[in-house]
């Protein structure tokens, strides 16, 4: 089956998802929650918003099948 070159917008969302992804483990790898601040630490609103943008640009919502298949093809894990 013939692979789609994903469009820049497409690409961009890929990215800034990424970007969160890595911003949200760096965060948790950085600082351990103290025991009386029980949940997970807060996230740069920036970081969120851009993914989020970046998203609603391409026309994805994050969560479909082609948007994981875009990423998984982009970014594989070692």
């Amino acid at each position: 089956m013939p692979t789609a070159v994903p469009t820049d917008r497409e690409r961009t969302a890929v990215q800034a998802y990424l970007r969160l992804l890595h911003t949200v483990r760096a965060a948790f790898d950085a600082r351990p929650v103290p025991p009386d601040r029980p949940g997970p630490p807060l996230l740069p609103p920036s970081v969120l918003a851009e993914a989020e943008t970046a998203l609603a640009r391409a026309g994805l919502a994050g969560n479909e099948e082609a948007f994981f298949r875009m990423l998984r093809d982009w970014h594989s894990e070692p």
